[in-house]
């Protein structure tokens, strides 16, 4: 008997062609459901692989879907974040959600970075969980297993702030109990040798992936949401594509 194709969502919100022409570089490998307001899509495409879902609320009947088992694993796509997000957390009963974003320097290096959102990663626990769970998917990806541990200066720097030596202090003991390395401030070397990085905390994780992806030339390719029971990919509508955040979403199915 054939092989059943994985069954992948993806939200089209906001430029339709975008995500379709991502969904078409992809076909054949997984069935791809592609959910949208009713007339967005102009152009129906094979639906031997490619299905295109109607419903007045997108987001909502994707992370229907995706709970209910409908479809295996969702990418936000170019649906607004607030509202499907917000649909997220309370279909999968959490405060808040823990992502893990795949980014690509403008010389083409990857990394995972985490923590990427102001409400994530603020304690230690919290820290040595997401490395726990980005070790997991940088090894699905084919990363470096070694992992860098951010802080908010130099060694050399103690001292100076009393805000820098706690970062530093911590970024020490983070490091200690997760078999890491500590990399200081030095982001730019963390990446040549660490498949993921670990930001001293959710707002700087996240000045790091705004600041490399919508001014330094590189790019996100999705963020998979790692404190829930499903495979969710997030992603920015700014995302040039969705082909690595779909092939993102079915590798973690493997």
């Amino acid at each position: 008997m054939p092989v059943a194709l994985k069954r992948i969502g993806i939200g089209i919100g906001s430029d339709p062609e975008k995500v379709i022409e991502s969904v078409l570089c992809v076909a054949g490998k997984f069935s791809t459901f592609c959910y949208c307001l009713p007339g967005i899509v102009a152009r129906k495409p094979d639906e031997s692989t490619i299905h295109i879902v109607e419903h007045t609320h997108p987001e909502q009947a994707m992370i229907d879907d995706l709970v209910s088992g409908k479809i295996d694993a969702a990418v936000r796509g170019t649906l607004p974040a607030n509202v499907t997000l917000k649909a997220l957390k309370k279909a999968e009963g959490v405060d808040h959600l823990e992502r893990i974003a795949l980014l690509e320097t403008v010389t083409g290096k990857k990394f995972l970075l985490t923590p990427v959102g102001v409400d994530e990663g603020w304690t230690v626990p919290e820290k040595l969980e997401l490395i726990r769970k980005g070790k997991e998917i940088a090894k699905k990806f084919g990363l470096p297993d070694k992992t860098g541990i951010l802080s908010g200066g130099r060694l050399g720097d103690v001292g100076r702030h009393k805000q820098v030596d706690a970062s530093m202090a911590e970024a020490e003991l983070i490091a200690k109990l997760s078999g890491s390395v500590h990399c200081e401030i030095l982001i730019e070397d963390a990446v040549e040798t660490c498949g993921l990085i670990i930001a001293p905390d959710g707002i700087s994780g996240n000045l790091v992936f705004r600041t490399l992806t919508l001014l330094g030339g590189g790019h996100g390719h999705g963020a998979p949401v790692v404190n829930i029971s499903r495979i969710f990919v997030d992603t920015s509508r700014a995302s040039p594509n969705y082909v690595n955040a779909l092939l993102l979403a079915a590798s973690l199915l493997e």
